[in-house]
């Protein structure tokens, strides 16, 4: 068994202007399904070190598992945090009531809570992600997060939702210009997926 390219939830061209069609094909065509072949290859491989008890060679293979199986959970799961702009769903207050109440009794406000977020994102120094959790499970205190390069968030926390800060999820569209895509991110979050996964928590987003 193997894992297999998600669909996206939405057309290619679907979150323009905040994210053009061009960057989103290479995106998840190109750069997901990527970290999906060296993930299947690296678990192929792990299966016969396991079989030749041939410890050497698992240790080598967990980085490779790590950086790949991270890659296609963060991926699968920024997808879905995404939607069209001008939806139902990008709206705070009608699409998250619960998780807007708890982000003002957090930040004070959601201007507070978007610019806190923004430093985070512009904080990373080179590749990774920012994302909004609910620590310990669902309903639980929320926090702002940064992981390198493809780490997912761990695993006792439940993803709310993340933001890709790789060159790739922006560069062709904003160039150097990371505050632009930072601020356009808000006009696609799917704030009802950020509710449901708020207050009930995240699905394995890579089941076989």
């Amino acid at each position: 068994m193997s894992h297999t390219l998600p669909p996206l939830p939405y057309a290619y061209d679907a979150l323009e202007p905040v994210i053009s069609k061009q960057i989103m094909e290479l995106h998840h065509q190109k750069h997901h399904q990527t970290y999906i072949n060296n993930l299947n290859a690296a678990l192929s491989a792990q299966v016969g070190a396991t079989q030749s008890n041939d410890v050497p060679a698992l240790i080598s293979l967990q980085q490779k598992i790590k950086f790949n199986g991270g890659g296609h959970i963060n991926h699968s799961l920024f997808w879905k945090n995404l939607t069209p702009p001008g939806t139902p769903g990008n709206d705070l207050a009608s699409a998250a009531p619960s998780l807007k109440e708890a982000i003002v009794s957090r930040w004070g406000s959601e201007d507070a809570f978007k610019k806190a977020f923004g430093a985070a994102l512009l904080g990373i120094q080179g590749s990774g992600w920012g994302w909004l959790i609910s620590t310990s499970g669902p309903k639980g205190r929320l926090d702002i997060t940064t992981t390198k390069d493809q780490d997912p968030v761990a695993a006792d926390d439940v993803p709310i939702f993340g933001v890709d800060m790789w060159e790739h999820a922006y560069y062709l569209q904003y160039l150097n210009n990371k505050a632009g895509y930072v601020e356009g991110i808000w006009k696609i979050i799917n704030w009802a997926e950020a509710e449901k996964r708020y207050t009930a928590g995240v699905e394995n987003p890579v089941k076989l």
